[in-house]
């Protein structure tokens, strides 16, 4: 959404909607109407942040324009269907969220710029947002420096933990390592083709994937490709790919490049009955541009695939299109923004204060049973526990559940010998 036009327009279609998807709704009791009178504002907002005593002022940062948007738009609707579910069932300490939405632009200095506008001018009480490393990267140090708290969506790198940020994607050791050992085992994996967008997220991964591949399991690495985000030329790089004949290809494109990249491939000949390919980039909203008949039969390593088979999952996915329409879908970093105005709300609500300190101070061991992906609760490292699951890519642009870790893995976003 690029205007406050948009922005009530979403909110009217919410509204609409709200009767049909309540019935579906996740909802963790409900407060009382005098739940406000209980905290008051003087004793549960003592930094000035954007809180009276009837509603709390949060912040979304995403792109909802240029490469990034086919990625991001789906956080965007996540964040909001979560904030529609609380505020119904009575908002925060019984306050009603009300939301600043700004637009990164896929523009990693606009990030940045947002952020200290919604936390310096605006004084918003949390921000769910970003994609990218590079946007993280980007926002980092201004959350740090005017202590605020943002709610990070996306499967990353790793190498990072901060007071200022809680994590609700996985990080390397829950997804490059698992994924990586279950292709070697499963599919008899012994060489990999790494390719990348050319910025920290997958120049970060693959060099945490090479050190798996060559130094802890001594297979090999016989390519290291990047590209521009954006980018939508890849035919060297395929032709490249037919003469070294990888196991596997190991693809972290992001973005809109995506669709030609699988697009391209298929045209080569490049298909899933010759090539076995795995991605941790590709969850289904990418897929809404690229076509699952483009890249049917490859494989992703996520947390959460939308045909994921829990009750938790089927309400979510019930309510997601009741508000966004039957041709909705929902990827892995989707699900784990619609976690984060949650995880958020039951700080908030164990710390009894809108305050970033108590909140970061409540956080580690919140759980929440109501999570579509399963279950989730918050390491003292400000990462989730989280299980790794493999999905096959079917030609409906949906996934194929085939694998799945037997037990939730413990965030390490500093594995040994990996940095």
């Amino acid at each position: 959404m690029s205007s406050q036009d948009d922005r009530d327009d979403l909110q009217s279609t919410s509204r609409r909607n709200f009767s049909k998807g309540l019935a579906t709704l996740p909802l963790i009791g409900m407060p009382g109407l005098s739940l406000a009178a209980k905290y008051p504002t003087a004793k549960v907002n003592t930094t000035k942040l954007a809180v009276t005593d009837t509603e709390v002022t949060v912040g979304q940062l995403h792109s909802a324009t240029g490469t990034m948007a086919i990625s991001e738009t789906g956080s965007i609707q996540a964040e909001r269907l979560a904030i529609e579910q609380i505020n119904a069932a009575g908002g925060v300490l019984g306050r009603q969220i009300k939301i600043i939405q700004e637009d990164g632009a896929s523009d990693w200095p606009t990030f940045a710029e947002k952020s200290k506008k919604l936390l310096v001018n605006d004084r918003v009480a949390a921000v769910f947002g970003c994609w990218t490393s590079a946007s993280r990267k980007a926002v980092l140090p201004i959350f740090e420096k005017e202590n605020g708290m943002l709610y990070y969506p996306t499967f990353y790198e790793g190498l990072e933990q901060s007071k200022n940020v809680i994590y609700t994607g996985q990080e390397a050791t829950q997804q490059i390592l698992w994924g990586l050992d279950w292709v070697m085992k499963e599919k008899g994996a012994k060489s990999f083709f790494l390719i990348g967008s050319d910025y920290i997220w997958p120049r970060t991964s693959n060099k945490i994937a090479r050190k798996h591949i060559e130094n802890f399991r001594h297979l090999k690495v016989v390519g290291e490709e990047y590209y521009p985000l954006g980018h939508t030329n890849f035919n060297s790089l395929i032709n490249k790919i037919k003469i070294v004949k990888p196991d596997c290809i190991y693809a972290i494109v992001v973005g809109g490049s995506n669709v030609a990249f699988y697009k391209q491939m298929k045209a080569a000949g490049v298909t899933s009955k010759k090539q076995l390919l795995l991605t941790i980039s590709v969850t289904e909203d990418e897929l809404l541009g690229i076509g699952g008949e483009n890249c049917d039969g490859f494989y992703a390593c996520m947390k959460y695939f939308q045909s994921l088979d829990n009750s938790n999952n089927h309400k979510f996915v019930e309510a997601f299109k009741a508000k966004y329409g039957p041709k909705a879908v929902i990827g892995d970093v989707t699900q784990a923004a619609y976690l984060g105005p949650w995880l958020w709300k039951f700080a908030v609500e164990k710390a009894g204060s809108f305050d970033i300190d108590k909140i970061a101070k409540a956080s580690p061991g919140i759980e929440f049973k109501g999570a579509p992906e399963g279950y989730v609760k918050i390491h003292p490292n400000h990462h989730l526990w989280s299980k790794a699951r493999i999905g096959e890519i079917q030609s409906d642009g949906q996934f194929k559940v085939v694998a799945e870790s037997p037990e939730l893995i413990e965030p390490n976003p500093f594995p040994k010998g990996y940095q």
